[in-house]
């Protein structure tokens, strides 16, 4: 990964590896570390009553998520595979403008855990907060859990440990 620019490193992996955000128009607007917003227009997303495209504004929180965890994981050495593993979003605005979708890491130490849990056992999950701001009141809120998988050096993802049968 780019150091210099890790903005433009992320857009490039969506823009080649997830090619819809392309199309979409997503940019990523700033990555602080413990932060990452992404850029998103109207135009591109717009639905039949002249707003963002629910499934748009979703599409951008996940990213945000997806976006910060594949970043910081790039600066820990750590090659893994990031998925969306449960979400829960509440459109509570409308949004009739270009938005930005802002997601940080949790500061109850969840994000150490996470990557603990990752180092050990080569898998881990972590729950991220998203939103989507208008007029400083959240018109989108979006709350999802990750899940991490450290790729073997075949490039495949581990095979889950055995489990048994309690008693």
């Amino acid at each position: 990964m780019s150091i210099d620019s890790p903005e433009k490193y992320l857009e490039e992996i969506f823009h080649s590896q997830i090619p819809i955000t392309r199309e979409m128009g997503i940019r990523v607007a700033a990555y602080s570390g413990i932060s990452l917003s992404l850029r998103a227009p109207l135009a591109p997303n717009v639905n039949d009553k002249g707003t963002a495209f629910g499934g748009s504004l979703y599409g951008v929180l996940v990213l945000a998520g997806w976006g910060l965890l594949h970043l910081k994981l790039q600066e820990e050495g750590i090659a893994a595979d990031v998925m969306i593993h449960e979400c829960n979003v509440t459109y509570s605005l409308p949004v009739a403008d270009d938005w930005e979708a802002y997601c940080s890491l949790p500061d109850d130490g969840g994000y150490a855990r996470f990557l603990a849990s990752l180092r050990a056992g080569g898998r881990g999950k972590i729950r991220l907060e998203a939103r989507i701001l208008k007029g400083g009141r959240a018109a989108v809120s979006f709350s999802g859990r990750y899940a991490a998988v450290i790729r073997t050096a075949s490039g495949s993802v581990p095979s889950p440990p055995p489990t048994f049968p309690a008693g």
